[in-house]
């Protein structure tokens, strides 16, 4: 698990930032019935755009978004009932790493943006 958190350089960041920005809601809208706690998922995804989080939780958060995103992981996400399983996991881990740094705000947005769907 502590391969996929691993926050990257600068460069690698700003891709997994790049990433996470194009896919995270259409990925996100799929994966609704099947991770349990897709509110603070969205909380997670504002926080790691924030600025103001520091760049190592942002790193982290990035890494575990950036999985979350991709199409083609260790269990495809097209598995009927399995392929969220391990992104779930990724999540759950970055999540428990950083969950302090998840501002009111943070929640609020997701809140807001949960909403609107």
């Amino acid at each position: 698990m502590d391969e996929f958190l691993k926050p990257g350089d600068d460069a690698e960041n700003a891709r997994r930032a790049e990433d996470v920005r194009k896919r995270f809601w259409s990925t996100a809208r799929r994966a609704a019935r099947h991770v349990p706690f897709m509110d603070e998922v969205v909380a997670a995804y504002y926080c790691a755009l924030d600025e103001r989080t520091p760049t190592r939780v942002r790193g982290t958060l990035l890494a575990a978004l950036a999985y979350f995103v991709l199409p083609f992981d260790m269990v495809p996400d097209f598995l009927v009932g399995f392929g969220f399983t391990d992104d779930a996991a990724v999540l759950a881990a970055a999540l428990a790493a950083i969950r302090t740094h998840i501002t009111p705000g943070h929640r609020e947005a997701a809140r807001k943006a949960l909403e609107q769907d």
